[in-house]
């Protein structure tokens, strides 16, 4: 217990730092704009959604089923909300939890002390785990493995209970267990692994690892002796019906987990896997039968470790020449020798306890636990052990302590343990969408650090002096100092996006300059941030997020053509990418090119909805299309259209779009073709939306002032006001609204302060100006056209209207000269005119004209 402890300590103090750490790259998707975790949200859309919100039947869902991690992730929101230190702290409690595990699970393989102890703290100091325990979205790889150890754990309890039907009741009795019991382990082994699936796909792995288990650990067969327990004539009911109940149990989870996702496999894009998207089969096959290496020189020699791998980050095995299909052939050659050894070796004839050897009297039959009962009969491998697969043979006696499991059987169940839960990461079966992610390395890293360390205390065994015996315990020691090292060290990598970013620019550069280019821009260092965004296309010039980001930036600092080549850049690189539509609609609709805007907004519309990389966004994107399109349409007076558009944005919109601005457009339409009611429904749904949505309130109230609701109204106005008593726009509306009761002065009073406050506001200034001229303040008026003349000299209406409190207020000369540039601006002005032949008259009779 002692030593569990110990490790778990280790494996929580090594990771305490990253208690402060932010979120970080997937963390955002996930959990930032993830609907499942609102409060809001029917906890039962977990049921039907991916691990990233995405309904599990669309065409861009990743079919990632996690409910039971996602459900976590609502815990942490219920309880903080979106403060990553909780989501950090839980992370941490797991790994501690399934170090604990995973040092507890050891014990009865290699003995107390210092083996089990090793085991435990090569788990808890890898430094493959800082991607899974530091990034908040590891919690799958993490939860997964808890369930995982626990399955196994259970399953090992049940073989250690599972009786045989001939036994007699003294020796049920002295096995420790009825067949309630046994069977009870067994059905809380199946939960477990299911759960373990609901945490990360590959948790039902460990079905098979407990057939692994089964057979060479617990009954200690060798590959021959395995297939004659199957297909042999003598069998042994308890142990084909244990091994029956696993692959049956795997076929239910594995075909309801099928059936859920939709029965289609997940589409990814080329850069997320581009092996897959190879047209060469020797490329794909050299490439897929290397990653494999690659993920397992990480466990060995974690020294470079990225934030992500996907794109060029592992180029492509081309041809028999390259020199890595060298590291691939002495990775399996390596495997087959070790399996080899494990399943055709001879069983050893030592006790390899801690340290210590021992020599039995030949063979053993094992109950799992260091616990065997001694094979009288001397049965070799040409035949099966009577006392182990015949149920009518022998006599038997309660079973003594005796050996460990022999370093063959812990070889085998160690490569079980590494290989079978990577399986569903090789591109076997599906195609996956990554290259390498080292979170996947989690659970099969539990095999590798238990290989390590039956491979070093073997040699501890045969090493004959005491020098030999304590630089190789040195050895070991040293190895968890520098993987506890090199883990604090990555820690700091993943303690903000910043950081992670950098770390990972000398292994996927395109990926981590864009990445960095975002946080750069976030922090508000534009030019850095457009250095690095040239830098990810310097790598990789066809990355449309890359383009697309760029040009967001550009149009950010209002450098529009160059912000609209390169939004175009990116449609040509990713024709689906809504948003490039978006900006670039926006771009033109702003430019006064607005058939071509139209165009743009209905060609995003017209996207198909089908193998999209981020659904959510792609959907919110093409909403805003609708809208933006409804409103030009709208502004040139085509309400019927618009409110077409405005339709089908409400129909296609997705969860997590905010309405509140379409639906207050949608009553916008409705006023002016003055369908008042339906108006008011609108105004109304945009205020249950946002209930602190601005325009909703003034355009609300002004509907509830045209139907005679005054006094309603002007609580509308002023609740408008309370909630951004800083916007002049809210002022001017209701002071509008107070002109219109003929309370002049409060109007006055409200327009001068719409002016004061939004004075380098056009629209703002020169509706203040018409509010105090019709209020009878000339004097007032004439300061606000002034201003609006200055803020647009080149707008013939300021020019005009300027020319007219001038001329009201007695100013002949200068009204003259501001009609003068109002007609040169607009010549064919009727009204302009009218008033200057007004006004050269009277100066003719004052004697001012010349």
């Amino acid at each position: 217990m002692i030593t569990e402890l110990l490790c778990t300590a280790v494996a929580v103090g090594l990771y305490l730092n990253t208690l402060e750490a932010d979120f970080c790259y997937d963390d955002s998707r996930a959990i930032k704009t993830n609907q499942d975790l609102l409060p809001g949200t029917p906890w039962t859309n977990i049921l039907y959604d991916d691990f990233w919100g995405t309904l599990l039947t669309h065409s861009g869902s990743h079919k990632s089923f996690r409910p039971l991690c996602t459900l976590s992730f609502r815990l942490n929101y219920t309880l903080h909300g979106l403060r990553p230190w909780g989501y950090h702290l839980l992370n941490v409690v797991l790994h501690g939890l399934v170090t604990g595990l995973v040092t507890a699970f050891s014990r009865p393989l290699l003995g107390g002390g210092p083996w089990s102890l090793l085991a435990g703290l090569l788990f808890a100091s890898h430094p493959v785990h800082t991607e899974a325990v530091a990034g908040v979205v590891g919690r799958a790889d993490v939860g997964a493995a808890l369930f995982f150890l626990l399955s196994l754990l259970c399953y090992a309890r049940h073989c250690r209970l599972r009786e045989d039907p001939h036994r007699s009741f003294q020796s049920r009795r002295c096995e420790g267990g009825s067949v309630t019991r046994c069977w009870a382990w067994m059905v809380g082994s199946l939960w477990c692994a299911a759960a373990s699936m609901l945490w990360k796909e590959q948790g039902v792995t460990v079905l098979a690892v407990s057939a692994v288990y089964d057979l060479f650990m617990f009954q200690r067969l060798r590959f021959r002796q395995a297939l004659l327990l199957l297909v042999g004539k003598k069998k042994n009911v308890g142990v084909l019906l244990s091994l029956g109940i696993l692959a049956s149990w795997g076929v239910i989870l594995l075909s309801a987990r099928l059936y859920w996702m939709g029965n289609k496999p997940p589409n990814f894009s080329n850069s997320d896997n581009p092996t897959a998207d190879s047209p060469h089969f020797l490329t794909r096959m050299l490439t897929f039968l290397h990653l494999p290496a690659a993920n397992a020189w990480l466990l060995l020699c974690p020294e470079k470790l990225s934030f992500d791998w996907s794109m060029d980050a592992v180029p492509l095995v081309r041809s028999l020449a390259d020199w890595r299909n060298l590291h691939t052939v002495a990775f399996y050659g390596g495997l087959i020798l070790l399996t080899a050894f494990g399943l055709c070796g001879p069983i050893s004839k030592a006790k390899e306890t801690d340290g210590k050897t021992h020599v039995t009297n030949g063979k053993s039959i094992t109950n799992g636990n260091g616990y065997h009962a001694p094979d009288t009969n001397h049965n070799t491998d040409q035949g099966l052990p009577k006392t182990t697969l015949n149920g009518s043979a022998g006599h038997h006696h309660c079973p003594p302590r005796m050996s460990l499991p022999p370093t063959e059987s812990l070889v085998l169940f160690s490569l079980g343990i590494l290989s079978l839960p990577f399986i569903p990461a090789t591109n076997l079966f599906f195609y996956v969408g990554f290259v390498i992610a080292e979170r996947v390395l989690y659970i099969p890293s539990i095999g590798f650090c238990l290989l390590v360390t039956v491979g070093a205390r073997a040699l501890y065994v045969r090493v004959r002096t005491r020098t030999c015996k304590a630089l190789l315990l040195c050895l070991c020691v040293g190895l968890v100092l520098l993987n506890g090292l090199r883990t604090v060290q990555r820690n700091k990598d993943w303690s903000n996006e910043e950081n992670l970013y950098k770390s990972g620019i000398n292994v996927n550069p395109a990926k981590a300059w864009g990445n960095l280019g975002n946080v750069l821009k976030n922090q508000g260092k534009m030019a850095e941030a457009e250095k690095a965004y040239r830098n990810a296309l310097h790598y990789r010039g066809n990355m449309a997020d890359m383009l697309y980001n760029l040009g967001l930036l550009l149009q950010e600092n209002e450098r529009f053509s160059e912000a609209l080549n390169y939004y175009k850049l990116a449609i040509g690189s990713r024709p689906t990418l809504a948003s490039a539509y978006l900006n670039t609609g926006i771009i033109l609709m702003n430019q006064g090119n607005l058939e071509e805007a139209k165009r743009t907004f209905l060609t995003c519309a017209d996207i198909p909805d089908e193998n999209l990389k981020d659904p959510h966004a792609h959907q919110s994107s093409v909403t805003s299309c609708l809208y933006n399109l409804g409103k030009l349409l709208h502004e040139q007076g085509q309400q019927e259209e618009a409110l077409s558009f405005y339709k089908e944005a409400v129909q296609r919109m997705p969860r997590q779009f905010a309405p509140h601005s379409l639906f207050n457009m949608m009553g916008e339409a409705y006023m002016r073709l003055n369908r008042l009611e339906e108006a008011g429904h609108w105004y109304r749904e945009s205020l249950r939306s946002k209930p602190d949505h601005i325009p909703a309130h003034l355009t609300y109230g002004k509907l509830l002032s045209i139907t005679g609701q005054k006094t309603e109204a002007e609580k509308y106005y002023q609740r408008a006001i309370q909630l951004d008593p800083t916007k002049g726009n809210c002022y001017m509306h209701y002071g509008q609204f107070l002109l219109e009761q003929s309370r002049l002065g409060e109007a006055a009073e409200m327009a001068e302060r719409a002016a004061e406050l939004d004075n380098s506001e056009f629209d703002v200034v020169f509706s203040a100006a018409h509010m105090l001229r019709q209020a009878n303040l000339n004097e007032a008026a004439e300061r606000q056209y002034e201003r609006a003349a200055s803020l647009r000299p080149d707008y013939p209406a300021a020019l005009m209207n300027l020319g007219a409190i001038l001329h009201l207020n007695g100013k002949l000369p200068e009204a003259e000269a501001n009609y003068l540039r109002a007609l040169q601006l607009k010549p064919d002005d009727a009204i302009t005119q009218s008033n200057l032949r007004k006004l050269w008259n009277i100066m003719e009779r004052q004697g001012l004209r010349t």
